[in-house]
């Protein structure tokens, strides 16, 4: 007689908004990008963002301080900063060391899982910036040419 594998709950988070993730049951199965019933979706919206992105990259330099990252990425609020540390610690990406020191001391750290992921984003950064110029030139062909004349004309044989 055949046994079926035995199913095990599994705690999930529902994605509620941008980074407000609820507690949730649902039974344990692989990841699926692809279906917008999974989970996993909204780990993909964190770590794609350019906030997470951007994060992971200087904290490839090692342990940094709040007021580092904030001065070293233009742009971000406090909220917006906090609020992705967060969720990056939350998902185990990033650690957070606080020295319970007088003035409070607070350093973020890549984890194992965010080291390896940071390589990816390494890829990414290295990539944009090869590719910066050249995409940038395609848009703004793209956006000069008349609505029928954008794309490539089909020959017939």
């Amino acid at each position: 007689m055949r046994q079926e594998p035995q199913k095990t709950k599994l705690l999930v988070y529902q994605l509620l908004s941008t980074h407000l993730l609820v507690p949730g049951v649902l039974m344990a199965t692989k990841a699926n990008l692809f279906s917008a019933a999974c989970p996993s979706r909204g780990i993909l919206e964190l770590i794609g963002s350019k906030w997470a992105m951007l994060i992971i990259c200087t904290l490839t330099r090692g342990p940094t301080r709040t007021g580092v990252l904030k001065r070293h990425i233009d742009g971000v609020s406090q909220k917006m900063l906090t609020q992705t540390l967060r969720d990056l610690e939350r998902h185990g990406i990033v650690r957070r060391v606080d020295y319970a020191e007088v003035p409070p001391r607070v350093e973020y750290h890549l984890t194992r899982m965010g080291e390896s992921l940071s390589e990816l984003v390494r890829q990414m950064e290295d990539w944009l910036v090869a590719h910066y110029t050249r995409m940038s030139n395609a848009a703004r062909s793209f956006d000069s040419a008349g609505a029928g004349q954008r794309g490539v004309k089909a020959e017939r044989d």
